[in-house]
């Protein structure tokens, strides 16, 4: 909740005007900020009383070096920081949504695919985390926020950079219930700590009971070092994972990757723990939300709109959803057999992509929801027998080979993906390389990109293409949405990428105004995915697609969901790919 400001606080800390107080606590207050590029931060502000305090000082500029050292996009992004001023502050970028503490008090368990996209988003932060030599050390429902991209990761106000040992000299530091047993023993901590501490915070968020709970603390911490919990309720994957994070011997917990090749269903006994990432292709594509490691900057405090744990401790229809892989057997020869004997068609989309498809409570929207759609009207299968399951980039090839949905509409390249081992039918959309810029900065061709700063995100060639095009300068950026921060702060010029993907981020903006510049560098035609060797669905989806663009269905949808950019879209029939 944001707390008025009362006669003595701030009206103004560093670049940013205040507007609220978000929560206080014994080291300091947590404000609501904004600077002149109309972006929101939540201001953590040391006490008065400690700024003379070495310690405390110390202390402060340790929870930034950590946030610093990590790259993720499971988190929010460190804006600013001053820490040799009177009054030192760190401010993060302001996150709307909850804990999952409150999610889970107020709506109860998750389940289905918001409790997978939280295991997975939660242990690519994790990843990120200990890649970078960090030990979070107090991971916890009320440090992970539900924002509406996934969840995020924050609260570094006790990590520790690990030594050249490995670990770190332990002292009873975290939350009691989520300590792991070397933490409440004094043994030496390291990264098997925050497994611990992440299985019994997704045993929690899929039972709505606190793994090892108890009426006083030291039932609590008996509970942990003396007991198993009961993880039968857990879905598997997660079953099987939760269960070996809680191995009360540190050196038998899974890695934070193995536990996201796990997840991802690439891990298997024997496996190396290390995650299991497709082949390089020609041009790299983006990392989802959710899947991507080492995209963004991890912050500490990071502040809730709601009701949150604040730093320092202070307090303040189902989602389209992808089952685990189990092979699903099938009497139908065709992906068109079945729609015509059944009426019902499985489509794998993403929810994770503004305008293209984006998941929010109870449904998921955008362009290609709307054209898988029409794609399953053609085939003869009526709205209410379409059902969307969540697909990533790492699980829409095995999601067709084993079953789990009939066909998949996912930005898939079939430029880049082409080896695959699916059947391609389309594109149902050509998409090229481009860059974004805001408007008012009066950027209208590529030659006024020249000595202007582009966002250079990690796992893409998108801002090699534009650099070899026109000297700019590369500022280090995470996904898609950390770049937009970016942009929408002044700190860049420009965005890289696929010209639809751009447009979708862009067009939800409602203050600013953005334009897709029209460079048209690399194809990237879009394509919808079979199981391999359907030919005989393939031939009608590609008519499908040519009549949504002869009646001009392609283009209302284009208006639709991009129609708030300067954006010139693809609107004549793309090229055929051979099924």
């Amino acid at each position: 909740m944001i707390v008025p400001l009362g006669p003595g606080d701030p009206k103004q800390i560093g670049p940013f005007t205040i507007s609220g107080q978000l929560g206080e606590g014994g080291q300091g207050i947590v404000y609501l900020g904004e600077n002149q590029a109309g972006e929101r931060a939540a201001i953590k502000l040391l006490h008065v009383k400690f700024t003379g305090d070495a310690i405390a000082r110390s202390r402060f500029a340790r929870e930034l070096r950590a946030a610093q050292r990590v790259a993720s996009e499971r988190t929010a992004r460190v804006i600013a920081a001053d820490l040799q001023g009177d009054t030192p502050y760190i401010a993060s970028e302001y996150i709307e949504g909850q804990s999952l503490r409150h999610a889970v008090e107020g709506s109860g368990p998750l389940r289905g695919a918001e409790l997978d996209r939280l295991a997975v988003g939660t242990a690519t932060a994790l990843t990120a985390i200990h890649n970078a030599g960090i030990v979070h050390r107090d991971f916890k429902p009320d440090n992970v926020l539900l924002a509406a991209d996934g969840p995020r990761v924050v609260d570094f106000g006790i990590a520790r950079i690990i030594d050249s040992t490995g670990t770190i000299t332990s002292r009873a530091v975290g939350t009691p219930a989520y300590m792991a047993p070397e933490q409440i023993s004094g043994d030496d901590i390291g990264p098997a700590t925050d497994v611990f501490a992440w299985g019994a915070t997704m045993a929690y968020a899929a039972t709505g009971q606190v793994a090892f709970g108890g009426s006083s603390i030291a039932v609590v911490l008996n509970r942990i070092l003396n007991h198993d919990i009961d993880v039968t309720p857990l879905p598997e994957p997660l079953r099987g994972v939760v269960r070996a994070c809680l191995n009360k011997v540190p050196a038998d917990r899974p890695t934070a990757d193995l536990i996201l090749s796990r997840l991802l269903g690439h891990a298997t006994e024997g496996v190396p723990a290390t995650i299991v990432l497709p082949q390089k292709r020609k041009r790299r594509r983006w990392l989802p939300a959710g899947l991507a490691v080492g995209s963004a900057l991890l912050v500490i405090g990071g502040v809730v709109a709601a009701t949150q744990l604040m730093p320092f401790d202070v307090t303040p229809t189902p989602t389209p959803t992808l089952t685990p892989m189990t092979p699903r057997p099938t009497a139908f020869t065709s992906v068109f057999d079945k729609a015509a004997a059944t009426g019902k068609l499985v489509i794998g989309v993403r929810d994770d992509v503004p305008g293209l498809a984006l998941g929010e409570p109870g449904t998921v929207s955008g362009f290609e929801v709307e054209v898988a759609r029409y794609i399953a009207d053609k085939l003869g299968v009526p709205a209410s027998g379409v059902s969307f399951q969540t697909v990533s980039r790492y699980t829409r090839e095995d999601a067709l080979k084993l079953g789990q949905v009939d066909l998949v509409l996912a930005t898939y390249s079939y430029d880049d993906f082409k080896t695959d081992e699916v059947t391609f039918a389309g594109p149902y959309y050509q998409a090229k390389t481009d860059v974004l810029v805001r408007q008012d900065a009066g950027i209208t061709t590529e030659a006024q990109l020249a000595g202007k700063r582009l966002c250079a995100r990690p796992d893409s060639t998108s801002a090699d293409q534009v650099l070899a095009r026109v000297k700019m300068t590369p500022v280090a950026g995470g996904d898609y949405a950390d770049c937009m921060n970016l942009l929408k702060g002044g700190l860049v010029d420009a965005i890289p990428g696929d010209d639809l993907m751009l447009a979708g981020f862009a067009n939800r903006e409602k203050t600013l105004k953005f334009r897709v510049l029209g460079l048209g560098l690399d194809d990237v035609r879009y394509a919808v995915a079979l199981p391999k060797g359907d030919t005989r669905t393939c031939v009608p989806i590609r008519q499908a697609i040519l009549d949504m663009y002869e009646t001009g269905a392609a283009r209302t949808l284009l208006k639709r969901f991009f129609g708030r950019v300067a954006f010139t879209p693809e609107t004549d029939t793309p090229e055929r790919v051979a099924c």
